[in-house]
């Protein structure tokens, strides 16, 4: 064993050797010297436990090094091709950008913009005031506000408006979304107390009046988005509570979730909250999302009645929890193509997912296939229906006809196959079921099919 570690090349010696000369000129140096340590420290351990009876040749140990220094200095966010079938993907990054709002966000970030500088007056400008045009001319709003995500949203609105003091909601209505976001919790957070009415599947206009006192300061909705109660449910109306709200002089919001900005009952799909339709109901606040149906970039959108938007814009969070530039771009690019709904369709890529016709899918996905069949053997690989989803917490109980490729690999498990794709340098992920492969084509991108097409034959190929 001592002379197995006494064969271990000297740090000081490797430093001269051309190979490590070349992994220095490409990577850090600094980071490099780390990894040569671990990697040395590693050979000295694997030696002292008996799992190494010989000492790799210099080049090997270099190689390894390389390899790790590639590694550990490639950023971690990767590109990846969503072939879930799933459009709203929380763990992919949710909505892909259109391409305006991608020119603009390159744009506002290689270059100087009047964030806040009123190019008119010649005077400091207000940042807020750059989406807040577009949002008036969507959603019918006399005011607007935008943070960077809905949950900072719902935080800003109720500190602002209930700190202290009560706000009513329906017991059925106290929803969980992802990373544990409870509104039970987000409430005590904002300083608002929690007085909830009702039961978990029947609420009414009733229940919201009798709870109505002199602590009351908002009565709030919130939209299920991620979950449906279906069968013996009643729920209080948008144009209930805002007339409630009327009657008893006090204010009223509705927490709308997945943010949608235009109707899609061509596609079957309803019960979605309007936000436009919702608001010209008599909602004095509502907030929703930019990167769930909207297809923007992660933002919290706020609109609503003038006095309670510039209230808001003054609470000192609304500093902490505001937009940077970049997406103050892209959210108004993507807003701005809202005033042609057909454009829109065509542009927004997640509008344009939602509407691409199975027809269509189905013949991506028969030449796909034909082409797979002429460069694999053994493995099965088939065309075939399936269903998509919207994601991101969005219409829980939509699924959407799709078409995609179905793989039944040879030799190794479905499972093994999963992995072997989203371990390739451009990961497709997919979904198992049946022990095959689904690979859904709604998501993926016409300009990624080469990609994709090469990514199946390398992890089918891979022993």
């Amino acid at each position: 064993m001592n002379e197995l570690l006494r064969r271990i090349p000297k740090v000081d010696d490797l430093f001269k050797v051309p190979g490590w000369v070349e992994i220095v000129r490409i990577y850090p140096e600094g980071l490099a010297k780390d990894v040569l340590r671990d990697c040395l420290d590693r050979l000295r351990a694997g030696i002292k436990n008996g799992n190494l009876t010989a000492v790799p040749p210099v080049e090997a140990v270099l190689d390894e090094v390389r390899a790790e220094v590639a590694r550990r200095s490639a950023p971690s966010l990767k590109r990846v091709i969503n072939a879930t079938g799933v459009i709203i993907h929380t763990n992919l990054g949710r909505s892909l950008l259109p391409a305006s709002a991608v020119k603009a966000i390159t744009n506002a970030a290689g270059r100087y913009v009047n964030l806040e500088y009123d190019l008119a007056e010649g005077a400091r400008g207000d940042r807020y005031e750059h989406c807040t045009f577009i949002l008036r001319k969507l959603t019918g709003c006399e005011n607007a506000l935008v943070v960077n995500n809905n949950a900072a949203a719902v935080i800003l609105v109720l500190n602002t408006l209930a700190e202290g003091r009560e706000v009513v909601i329906s017991r059925g209505e106290l929803v969980e979304i992802g990373g544990s976001f409870r509104i039970p919790e987000v409430m005590k957070k904002s300083g608002a107390v929690l007085r909830e009415v009702g039961t978990t599947n029947r609420t009414y206009k009733e229940d919201f009046e009798r709870a109505i006192g002199g602590e009351t300061a908002l009565l709030m909705k919130a939209h299920t988005s991620n979950f449906r109660i279906k069968g013996f449910v009643r729920e209080i109306g948008v144009d209930e509570l805002a007339e409630l709200g009327r009657t008893h002089d006090v204010p009223t919001y509705f927490d709308a979730g997945s943010g949608l900005l235009m109707p899609l009952k061509e596609l079957g799909i309803s019960g979605e909250p309007l936000i436009r339709e919702d608001l010209a109901k008599g909602m004095d606040v509502i907030s929703f999302s930019g990167d769930k149906l909207p297809g923007a970039p992660q933002a919290g959108i706020i609109i609503g009645k003038d006095e309670y938007i510039r209230a808001i814009r003054k609470n000192p969070l609304a500093r902490a929890l505001r937009a940077d530039k970049l997406t103050l771009a892209g959210l108004e690019a993507t807003l701005l193509l809202y005033l042609d709904g057909e454009k829109a369709k065509a542009e927004v890529p997640t509008l344009q997912m939602l509407h691409m016709d199975e027809e269509t899918l189905r013949r991506r996905a028969s030449r796909i296939v034909r082409i797979l069949k002429g460069r694999l053997t053994g493995s099965s690989v088939e065309p075939a229906g399936m269903f998509s989803e919207v994601g991101g917490g969005t219409l829980p109980d939509v699924y959407i006809p799709s078409f995609g490729i179905v793989l039944k690999p040879e030799g190794i498990s479905a499972s093994r196959l999963e992995e072997r794709l989203r371990c390739l340098e451009i990961p497709i992920i997919a979904r198992i079921e049946k022990e095959a492969v689904l690979l859904d084509l709604r998501c993926v991108l016409k300009d990624e099919e080469p990609v994709l097409i090469s990514g199946i034959v390398s992890a089918l190929a891979n022993g």
